[in-house]
């Protein structure tokens, strides 16, 4: 089935479980979606890859490729920390014939639902609580104190936008935010109950 020419996004505040999300759906819908892979000018962690995880690039090459008007959306989200979806990536999905899928922050997801309309379905994920949020961060144990206090700063300007979003889906339970985002994506799609 294409699903070619469509997008979608989900965004959250950090630690929300938005990529624990959206790997599911990749698992789940392996024939109609494929991620879109962003760059980011922040150092790579230890576990991530290079054009899986991220696209690595230094700050200089993140402002030449803006200069060049290579993105379709960028953001600084700190100081000289920038994140951005390459135009290239999304139309290399696009020719496979697949929905591209997004794991962005707030500001980018509404950023790609004001640029592509009524071709993208952004999806914002709801934690339970902003304690809830400090506890998976802490969890993490790739944040100092400093990065989850700033992260839980920008959560809770994060969240008084997701009525910005076509759907909201609260990660309460995972196994229950799974059905929903399973169930939201096949609508999407217009894939029947016959597809996983």
């Amino acid at each position: 089935m294409n699903t070619g020419g469509k997008l979608i996004i989900f965004s959250a505040p950090s630690g929300a479980g938005k990529t624990t999300i959206v790997h599911h759906l990749l698992d789940t819908f392996v024939d109609s979606l494929e991620f879109s892979v962003s760059a980011t000018s922040r150092p790579r962690r230890r576990d991530e890859v290079e054009g899986v995880d991220y696209y690595f690039l230094s700050v200089e090459e993140f402002k030449h490729r803006i200069s060049m008007d290579e993105f379709v959306e960028w953001e600084e989200v700190y100081k000289d920390n920038f994140y951005g979806t390459l135009k290239s990536e999304i139309e290399r999905i696009w020719r496979k014939g697949k929905c591209v899928i997004f794991d962005v922050d707030v500001n980018g997801g509404l950023n790609l639902k004001n640029i592509y309309r009524e071709k993208a379905l952004a999806v914002f994920v709801m934690p339970p609580s902003i304690q809830h949020l400090e506890d998976r961060l802490r969890k993490r144990e790739t944040e100092t104190p400093e990065s989850i206090a700033r992260r839980i700063g920008k959560a809770e300007e994060e969240l008084n936008k997701s009525k910005a979003f076509d759907k909201v889906i609260l990660n309460d339970e995972l196994h229950n935010a799974f059905a929903d985002a399973v169930e939201i994506v096949k609508v999407f799609l217009r894939i029947s109950n016959s597809h996983p």
